[in-house]
């Protein structure tokens, strides 16, 4: 498991992504349960996931922000990454971010990418 935390803020809104093996729905769940056995993430405020499982079937939950999932779920699609789990966690400050939203969840799936392919997972 790689947890890179506070990757960005927007407007008081804080992130972080992370992200495993998941060559199945119950191996995403059973992320899902180890990460948020960590307070600071059971209590954020979005835990937005997606993986491709092994056989090319997309998966994701939104977790209240809503089409973050699909997001997610391109940019693995992009980057050929099948049987890997990722998920951006978002702190909410207060302020709505609109369609920058989505750009953060970008921003924290690249860094997520540019970490495993350096070697950091």
């Amino acid at each position: 498991m790689l947890i890179l935390e506070n990757i960005v803020q927007d407007r008081g809104s804080k992130y972080a992504v992370s992200g495993g093996s998941a060559a199945s729905r119950a191996d995403v769940d059973g992320f899902l349960k180890t990460l948020k056995k960590n307070r600071k993430f059971a209590k954020a405020t979005h835990n937005t996931w997606a993986v491709i499982l092994p056989d090319g079937t997309p998966v994701k939950g939104d977790d209240g922000e809503s089409g973050a999932g699909m997001v997610i779920v391109r940019m693995l699609e992009r980057a050929g990454l099948r049987g890997h789990v990722v998920v951006v966690t978002r702190w909410y400050g207060g302020v709505k971010l609109g369609g920058d939203r989505f750009r953060r969840v970008q921003d924290c799936v690249h860094a997520y990418l540019e970490a495993r392919a350096a070697g950091q997972a």
